[in-house]
């Protein structure tokens, strides 16, 4: 029998990474998302994955910085106001980590990627509610998504790099 687990927003974070001049990481997150895990149970092993993410939830803690990044230079959140997420399969390692392959959409292009996933248990709150934790994290080029904006600088390299890392802590409430 499939069992339902819906992302808890009040305790989960999408966060990602980018060098910034070549010299240090910019942070920023999302705001806004809905995960969904469909299981077997508490058996996560060939689990589906769904995420849909609000692209104009983006926040670096910088209001300029945050428009550009909604402007088309880069996420264009008006013409594609969502990033989805769907899972392709949900490989069981070891008793707590899993490699989670899927389908990752950003500016109408869609990617394959690979996920690192820590599972962090099943437990139950002080409410009755049974959830599950993970941890999730990996690497996109975010060219090859179409956010290819970028300035060269004067000593040599770039101002924002290629490589974006990702990380997820997300708590998901059985349904």
């Amino acid at each position: 029998m499939s069992t339902i687990w819906k992302s808890d927003a009040t305790h989960s974070e999408i966060t990602f990474k980018v060098r910034h001049m070549m010299i240090s990481n910019v942070k920023g997150e999302f705001k806004e998302f809905d995960a969904e895990i469909v299981s077997e149970g508490d058996n996560f092993t060939q689990a589906k994955v769904k995420a849909v993410i609000k692209t104009d939830s983006i926040f670096t803690n910088n209001k300029d910085r945050d428009n550009h990044l909604r402007s088309a230079d880069f996420f264009n959140a008006e013409t594609y106001p969502e990033i989805t997420f769907e899972g392709t399969s949900f490989e069981k390692l070891d008793e707590d980590n899993y490699k989670l392959h899927g389908d990752l959409s950003i500016n109408g292009v869609t990617k394959n990627i690979a996920l690192d996933v820590d599972f962090g248990g099943v437990g139950q709150d002080p409410y009755g509610n049974t959830k599950a934790g993970f941890t999730m994290s990996g690497k996109i080029n975010r060219t090859e998504f179409g956010l290819n904006w970028n300035q060269a600088l004067e000593a040599g390299g770039l101002l924002v790099s290629e490589e974006v890392k990702i990380n997820a802590e997300v708590q998901f409430v059985k349904q």
